[in-house]
């Protein structure tokens, strides 16, 4: 019998219960009387005994330790918010990812293929671009025409970029508002990912670089909004005016830009007009591929 309120005694056992032999490669056994995996074929599994695993299920073991929470969650194959979670009630720290991902998951590619009329770029948790369609590239000129280093926020608005056309991120770069915002997020994804390399040498680069990046990355600011209501200049319809939102992927941590305009306005028909020249100049478009690929546009 469990002890009352044994939060980690419980979550164990109804994800052992959610589990089959085959989800997990063993063998199928005849027909039995409970659902999931027996506790013995689970502690197997995860290299700990019998015994600690019913102890631990009963809530007489409280405090397993990080290797022992680890191995239980491969075996039973959790995701990385049930993991966290399986963390949390064992009383432990989550685990702090490595990197950021810079794998674009296929539902987001699926996603960005099919919005071809609308300027759209997704971006890493450190706010390098990886991918758009041909209407981001209208908008803000076209990140492949650019080398790979410039294709990140944070280097194109805290470092002058190169002569290469019209800026690749034509957004409100110059506001304050804008600003604190960009590195209230980067701040999130500083404690999110703490040993990723590369991003500790963009923040480096930042730091060493940009007077008002240190003084707002000084302000523990967090909450602020990156999206809103923006005005751009571009150099073929002049001043356009489109609703700017930022959607988050959080288990994959990615995030999706895009840029809308209200209907029946003559932004919206600035937009189209954009969406045809795009149409006319644009390359044959290449196949779209499911599989992690480096930064490529999304054509229409």
């Amino acid at each position: 019998m469990s002890r009352p309120e044994n939060s980690l005694g419980n979550t164990l056992r109804a994800w052992r219960a959610r589990i089959t032999t085959e989800d997990v490669g063993l063998p199928a056994t005849r027909r039995r009387r409970t659902a999931g995996l027996r506790r013995e074929e689970l502690a197997s599994l995860a290299g700990i005994s019998t015994d600690y695993l019913l102890r631990l299920e009963q809530g007489r073991a409280l405090r397993p330790s990080r290797d022992v929470v680890a191995s239980l969650a491969r075996a039973l194959r959790l995701s990385t918010n049930e993991t966290c979670h399986f963390h949390l009630v064992a009383g432990l720290l989550p685990p702090t990812p490595q990197n950021i991902p810079h794998q674009l998951p296929p539902g987001v590619q699926r996603l960005v293929s099919r919005w071809g009329n609308i300027p759209v770029g997704v971006f890493s948790a450190s706010w390098t671009l990886l991918t758009w369609t041909s209407m981001w590239a209208a908008l803000m000129g076209d990140p492949s025409l650019r080398p790979p280093e410039e294709r990140n926020l944070v280097r194109a608005v805290f470092k002058e970029p190169s002569d290469a056309g019209h800026p690749l991120f034509l957004m409100e770069q110059s506001t304050t508002e804008f600003k604190a915002a960009l590195v209230a997020d980067l701040r999130i994804t500083h404690g999110a990912y703490p040993h990723d390399e590369e991003f500790r040498v963009l923040m480096d680069e930042a730091m060493s670089e940009s007077e008002e990046f240190r003084a707002l990355w000084s302000t523990p600011a967090l909450g602020s909004r990156l999206g809103g209501h923006k005005r751009l200049q571009h150099p073929l319809v002049g001043e356009i005016s489109l609703d700017n939102d930022v959607l988050k992927v959080p288990d994959h941590d990615v995030r999706i830009v895009t840029y809308t305009a209200e209907p029946g306005t003559t932004d919206e028909e600035k937009l189209e007009y954009l969406r045809i020249a795009a149409a006319r100049t644009a390359p044959p478009a290449p196949p779209l591929s499911l599989s992690p690929t480096p930064p490529t546009p999304l054509r229409d």
